[in-house]
């Protein structure tokens, strides 16, 4: 009862004019930045941080929850009418919602997609609610040995699970916590990685990092890399709704997709690409038309759009109960707690009720609007499409820009952008993630700060870092994850050219 008396409570707070404003407004957005190819939630939040200097907490964790969940929804209509995911999930629903597209059948693709997001978001938006205090009262007992090792896990699996090799990964990380490193050392007052620029003394500010390397360096990868035209999107035909015979075959998938999605969603296992692979697997494994299979299963679409919008919610689990980031854009809602002095974990949910069960009862209020929303203004999300590319980027470096000046009012702030941003470049030319090294900038000055006092604590005896039941279990952990994955990508890649669809699928490892 206490889960629901605490989720009504969440409800009086979100249902407030002006928040339900910010979530409208959030759902919105969202959907247009999943709509637009390679624009996703991190980059949008990125973008819209500095508003965490003029708004209200509750009111800006509701508009950015709004964008997570809008823009998981947003890329399965690129995905369907130009075969172009807008955010990596939505891969999967490329491969059969296209095909049903050029039969004729888009309206349908879309319908089952927005059906399955709401379906998804709103049964792993419950598990979360009620799950979370349990989370909460195992990590309330835990020691600085504990969450070192549990962000030693995050560092290692999102290092190793991202991107085309694990070594890259790891470097990534490496080049994160050096950079969350620069500045003077709070214990011992020493300057690091300051180079005689008195500017650096206090540090870089994370918000910059992110807008420079998912904004900035996005925007000059693909004005290196990427036409400036785009294909045009198929027309819609019919009505935006389902036939008795596609919601037979589509409601069993949502399902299966929701309890494939969330589970992985709460574990770094490198975002929403995994699980969304194996809903498309199990859908077609389970599937009584194989073949349609390749040429438009509603299955296909139904089944990995439900694995996208329970992953997101689940990546919110760690988050909250924790304060471990498990995903690119929950990485910068970490920031965003942080921009307020709010540092997520076990005591989140004792010292700050009224903003967490304000944003759970938001991201059930938002996952509504999308669906009454989005069947409706589907067109209108096709027209979006036409914007030329040049004419978007530009836009994207003009905020990036103002934001980063906004910051601190100082142009010493936009060369740092500009200079971080053609290192993203460079990342990404030579196939580096940028994910991990967010997080290792987020994280490496926390899990310095739970090292040295762990130690302090041991008297500097290192076997206390694994003294503890709970650091060993992680540690065990952390072995098999490494381990895992490596089996995993291999099933998938034999399961992929299986299924036909090993191009896709390294198309997107290379794009990782």
């Amino acid at each position: 009862m206490d889960g629901l008396n605490a989720l009504a409570q969440g409800f009086a707070t979100a249902a407030t004019p002006e928040n339900l404003l910010f979530a409208l407004v959030g759902v919105l957005a969202g959907t247009l930045v999943g709509v637009l190819p390679g624009i996703g939630p991190a980059l949008t939040i990125a973008l819209l941080l500095p508003i965490t200097y003029t708004v209200e907490p509750q009111g800006a964790f509701i508009m950015f929850a709004g964008i997570y969940y809008g823009a998981m929804y947003g890329g399965s209509t690129t995905s369907i009418l130009l075969n172009t995911p807008g955010e990596s999930g939505a891969m999967m629903t490329a491969i059969e919602g296209n095909k049903m597209a050029h039969a004729g059948r888009a309206a349908s693709a879309l319908a089952t997609a927005a059906i399955g997001s709401f379906v998804a978001g709103t049964i792993a938006t419950l598990a979360l609610a009620f799950l979370a205090p349990y989370v909460v009262d195992i990590a309330i007992g835990l020691g600085e040995a504990d969450y070192l090792a549990l962000i030693v896990v995050a560092f290692m699996t999102v290092g190793a699970m991202i991107g085309s090799s694990v070594a890259r990964g790891m470097v990534s990380v490496a080049l994160g916590m050096a950079i969350g490193l620069i500045g003077i050392d709070g214990q011992s007052g020493a300057q690091r990685f300051v180079f005689g620029v008195p500017r650096l003394l206090d540090g870089i500010d994370t918000v910059l990092v992110i807008v420079a390397l998912f904004a900035m360096s996005e925007a000059v990868y693909l004005a290196a890399k990427m036409s400036p035209t785009r294909p045009k999107p198929l027309a819609l035909r019919g009505r935006v709704w389902m036939t008795r015979e596609d919601w037979r075959r589509s409601w069993p998938a949502w399902l299966r997709g929701t309890l494939i999605g969330w589970p992985l969603g709460a574990v770094p296992v490198g975002g929403s690409e995994v699980p969304t692979f194996l809903s498309y697997a199990a859908e077609r494994k389970l599937t009584k038309h194989p073949e349609e299979f390749g040429h438009g299963a509603i299955e296909g679409v139904a089944g990995p759009e439900s694995a996208n919008n329970a992953n997101a919610a689940g990546s919110l689990m760690p988050l909250l109960t924790l304060g471990l980031p498990t995903s690119a854009t929950a990485a910068v809602m970490l920031v965003a707690f942080q921009q307020y002095g709010i540092q997520p974990g076990p005591l989140l949910l004792e010292k700050e009720p009224e903003l967490v069960w304000g944003l759970v009862a938001a991201l059930l209020i938002g996952n509504t609007m999308l669906l009454l929303l989005n069947l409706p203004l589907v067109g209108m999300w096709a027209k979006v499409l036409k914007i030329p590319t040049p004419y978007l980027y530009a836009g994207i470096t003009v905020f990036s820009l103002l934001g980063a000046y906004s910051l601190n009012a100082s142009t010493f702030d936009i060369f740092l952008l500009l200079a971080i941003g053609i290192l993203g470049y460079f990342l990404r030319q030579y196939g580096y993630p940028v994910a991990p090294l967010i997080i290792g900038a987020i994280l490496g000055p926390i899990a310095e700060t739970q090292l040295r006092r762990a130690m302090a604590i041991s008297d500097g005896d290192p076997t206390a870092l694994i003294s503890t039941p709970f650091s060993i279990c992680a540690y065990v952990v952390l072995a098999l994850v490494l381990v895992v994955p490596r089996l995993l990508r291999r099933w998938e890649r034999r399961t992929a050219e299986e299924v036909g669809v090993l191009e896709e699928f390294e198309r997107q490892e290379t794009h990782q």
